[in-house]
């Protein structure tokens, strides 16, 4: 099993987080995939960032972290956006965050 930080973009405050979550290596990490883990990480109260997804996403392709732009780019930030809704609405009350996440409300829309 190889150590997290033999992917490319994982350094240690990040495999930190990823162990803390559950996720231990390499493999682990390729299984469950970016969003997989990025939705670990918000559950356990890891506050949203865009720049740690999006190296996520680079790091699994074995890219560079500062090679994701353009229309790439929006297209992460939309599926950001949404993960970030559905797992993470802190100044939001329990019911508002239940309902947006069942789809009875977009508390985008507000």
């Amino acid at each position: 099993m190889a150590a997290l930080t033999t992917i490319r973009n994982i350094g240690p405050a990040q495999e930190k987080l990823l162990k803390a979550v559950g996720v231990h290596t390499a493999e682990e990490l390729h299984a469950l995939g970016a969003d997989g883990a990025y939705t670990k990480l918000l559950e356990s109260g890891t506050r949203p960032h865009f720049i740690m997804y999006y190296v996520l996403h680079m790091a699994l392709q074995g890219r560079p972290w500062n090679d994701c732009k353009g229309d790439e780019k929006a297209a992460l930030r939309r599926q950001f956006d949404a993960l970030k809704l559905g797992t993470f609405d802190e100044p939001r009350s329990e019911l508002e965050t239940f309902l947006n996440k069942i789809g009875v409300i977009d508390v985008n829309q507000r």
